[in-house]
């Protein structure tokens, strides 16, 4: 028996990265997991993976720029499950502009910048609106927002800084409003993490040196000067997310090497 038996979680952005970490930690402590997110074959091999371990996977392929995407693929997801216990919101990422400086304070894009506030607040939003009346009805929940380092500090892209210090005041909002339903939310922050979103080619043009050195440059900015895995992740929103955490809420909670601490 895990700490998570008989619960059912959802997570979105999981066909990899960080999300399939989170995924297959919940599933690793008897959690039932749906995921989703707009590549439906990354999701298929992450339900696959699932039930080797013993549970139940649900592939649910959703964007989550779209409010009608996430509505539907929670009220799919409560039709094969029959509740939402866990909400995983690690959907995000970076829009690209349309421009070399689009993402630049002086000359950002406007669009660019509405969507990546979208792509990283504005679906946490989402989602969880779409959870909580299910999560009120059965006095139970836990909801888990993925922030960044950039959540705490300056130094990142203008609008997804912006965004992931807005994953801060929405977790700690939310945890106030929801606490007395038995629902707790809490926000869990990466470092520099090791996944797809990360491109060193690109990061290295802007920093004016090689991908092997732009990854020097990112491991040096904590204090285990390395360049952390997403399967390091999944073991901490595992324990955000069970029943025994009751007392954590609204909390910002760092796995990233102790990152510019």
């Amino acid at each position: 028996m895990g700490r998570l038996t008989n619960r059912v979680a959802l997570v979105t952005g999981g066909g990899r990265g960080i999300g399939r970490s989170i995924a297959l930690a919940f599933g690793q402590e008897g959690c039932d997991v749906a995921i989703s997110s707009r590549t439906e074959a990354e999701l298929v091999s992450v339900v696959s993976e699932l039930e080797r371990i013993g549970v139940k996977g649900f592939a649910v392929p959703a964007d989550v720029m779209s409010y009608e995407s996430i509505r539907s693929a929670v009220t799919r997801v409560i039709q094969w499950s029959g509740k939402v216990d866990i909400l995983a919101n690690n959907a995000g990422g970076g829009v690209p502009p349309k421009t070399p400086t689009g993402l630049q304070a002086a000359t950002h894009e406007d669009q660019a910048f509405i969507d990546n506030i979208q792509l990283n607040l504005t679906s946490a939003y989402r989602a969880s609106r779409e959870v909580l009346p299910h999560m009120i009805e059965q006095e139970y929940g836990r909801i888990i927002n993925i922030g960044s380092g950039y959540a705490k500090r300056g130094g990142g892209g203008l609008a997804y800084t912006a965004a992931k210090h807005g994953i801060i005041g929405l977790t700690r909002a939310m945890a106030t409003e929801v606490a007395a339903h038995h629902i707790t939310v809490n926000c869990l922050c990466p470092g520099w993490t090791n996944t797809q979103l990360v491109n060193w080619d690109g990061l290295a043009m802007l920093w004016n040196t090689t991908p092997e050195g732009a990854k020097a440059k990112a491991a040096a900015e904590n204090i285990q000067n390395r360049v952390l895995e997403p399967d390091e992740l999944g073991p901490m929103a595992a324990l955000i997310a069970a029943e025994e955490s009751a007392g954590l809420i609204g909390q910002v909670i760092s796995v990233d090497g102790g990152y510019k601490v």
